[in-house]
């Protein structure tokens, strides 16, 4: 049976393959770049790749949306229960029953259908600690990996201390993946890009570095595919692009006193039940949500203030989404879309002193929109370190404590996407090597699912 591993190298576009990427061009037969799913963030483009669906059909309208049952965002999630549509192990084995895959760090990765996966998941316990793990299926292969490997650097895949560890940590998964079962199909998240170019923007000079090491982890994984007969899928998710204004769609709301505000402890809580309307900000789209959408009147006030906003390129309302398969029960009634140098922050208080608890830690799930600040370290602290060890001194001896040390400056973050770039150099790409297909000079998301079905399928 031909095997197959796809390597999903997020932020990865035709500008940064060149000069600092010999093992990539060494090896590339055909590539095309991808009109990106929209919103061109990681887990629509994801569900896109893998069934072939617009948002409409696959659910997935975003990192993050609101609940309106259970009047919650949530953001992150990892059910691929979630996911609707057929997935593209499940139609390989449709035509293969033999057919076997394997899930490294792709997203709604849990209760899957998949054979083999391994995913990033943190235990949370009753006394408030946090401890850092992954989760994997069957349960037995996460121990016997982490025995061989090491622990999985949970530092390095998110937060202030994200870099290459982890990606180099999951390329060695996958080798150990082959080595033991030798899936059909594996696919593999390497999202080292993801980082700096967040943080400093696409242009800094800092980033080439980080196009060498990720180019080399490729590099190895490449060449230890092909010593076993496997063919590699080379593709991204989206290609980041140089910003310069936060946008904070939930201030203007509040201003208009649309938001619902709670004082606890002293720290103010967005009360999303509560809001005539709010912002879900998702890089540079934002999904807004109205307590009483058939309340037409409301909802035209609601969207003169988005369209008003500095940063708002255009303002998608039910009809609009529609149109473009973007509307989903879990889509928001307004989908605002940020200009090219711009993207939306999830703040929603007026004074930083009552932030909430959770702004200034790492917390991806607790937050009501994402925070790439999250990546920074305040520069405001004068002894980081200090703070970091005094946190975890803390924690050994059972003490609660909060490590905060994300700053409050969205100004900081240089880099984003969710929008459609307009030069195709920084959109995402599909690259196969030299004994596989030609590819056409661009394809859609769509497309993709297409062509990863037909690869896998190949004899």
């Amino acid at each position: 049976m031909p095997r197959t591993a796809i390597l999903n190298v997020v932020g990865l576009t035709p500008r940064l393959i060149g000069d600092a990427t010999p093992n990539l061009r060494r090896w590339i037969g055909s590539q095309t770049t991808v009109r990106p799913a929209f919103p061109a963030v990681t887990c629509t483009a994801q569900a896109a790749y893998l069934t072939g669906l617009t948002p409409s059909r696959h659910g997935v309208v975003a990192n993050g949306w609101y609940d309106r049952r259970l009047a919650e965002v949530h953001f992150w999630k990892q059910s691929n229960r979630l996911v609707g549509g057929a997935k593209l192990w499940e139609k390989a084995r449709q035509a293969n029953p033999e057919f076997t895959c394997a899930n490294l760090f792709w997203w709604f990765n849990r209760y899957s259908s998949v054979d083999y996966s391994i995913t990033p998941r943190p235990i949370y316990c009753a006394d408030g600690r946090k401890v850092l793990d992954i989760a994997s299926a069957p349960y037995s292969i996460g121990p016997e990996i982490q025995a061989e490997l090491g622990a999985f650097p949970f530092h390095t895949f998110w937060g202030p201390r994200a870099g290459i560890e982890s990606s180099r940590w999951i390329a060695q998964a996958a080798k150990w993946m082959e080595e033991r079962h030798a899936p059909s199909l594996q696919l593999v998240y390497l999202p080292h890009l993801d980082y700096n170019i967040q943080r400093l923007g696409p242009c800094a000079p800092e980033v080439r570095a980080d196009v060498v090491q990720i180019d080399a982890v490729v590099g190895e994984l490449l060449a230890f595919f092909e010593k076993r007969g496997v063919r590699v899928v080379v593709l991204s998710e989206y290609g980041i692009t140089p910003v310069r204004r936060p946008v904070f769609l939930n201030r203007a709301l509040r201003r208009e006193g649309w938001l619902a505000v709670k004082n606890e402890l002293g720290r103010e809580i967005l009360d999303c039940g509560a809001c005539r309307a709010f912002a879900v900000a998702d890089h540079q789209v934002a999904h807004v949500y109205l307590d009483d959408p058939g309340d037409i009147a409301f909802a035209h006030r609601v969207r003169a203030v988005l369209e008003s906003t500095p940063g708002v390129e255009r303002v998608l309302d039910r009809p609009d989404q529609a149109e473009r398969g973007l509307w989903h029960e879990r889509s928001g009634d307004f989908l605002a879309v940020a200009d090219a140098d711009s993207w939306f922050s999830y703040y929603y208080w007026d004074d930083d002193r009552r932030a909430p608890d959770f702004a200034r830690t790492v917390d991806i799930h607790r937050k009501p929109g994402y925070d790439p600040c999250e990546l920074f370290i305040d520069p405001a602290l004068r002894f980081p370190a200090l703070r970091v060890a005094g946190f975890l001194l803390r924690k050994r001896l059972g003490l609660r404590a909060l490590l905060e040390i994300v700053p409050l400056d969205a100004s900081l973050v240089r880099g984003s996407h969710g929008r459609v770039p307009e030069d195709p150099a920084d959109h995402p790409v599909l690259l196969l090597s030299g004994t596989q297909s030609a590819l056409p000079p661009s394809i859609t998301a769509a497309q993709v699912h297409s062509i990863l079905l037909e690869t896998v399928l190949a004899p």
